[in-house]
């Protein structure tokens, strides 16, 4: 399996990982106690926590890409049929 392969394939698993992950600990301002500012959406998280969902998703990619290159390397998956 080439980089670019490799680089395709890890930015697709980390984007789907990324929306899997947003939704994890979010609490709207009215489950924090917090006051809403003026215009803000219900459902607007009152933190989103953005940095540490960044490393957890790129953590949990890496680990997700090295299965699917483990699976490559072993034959299971051909990206590249003769």
């Amino acid at each position: 399996m080439g980089w670019g392969s490799i680089l395709a394939i890890y930015l697709l698993i980390w984007t789907v990982t990324l929306f899997t992950v947003l939704p994890f600990g979010v609490r709207t301002s009215e489950e924090a106690g917090e006051d809403k500012v003026k215009g803000q959406a219900d459902s607007a998280p009152a933190r989103p926590m953005l940095a540490k969902k960044l490393v957890w998703t790129t953590i949990i990619s890496a680990v997700l890409m090295v299965g699917v290159w483990w699976l490559g390397e072993a034959g299971y998956l051909d990206f590249m049929p003769n």
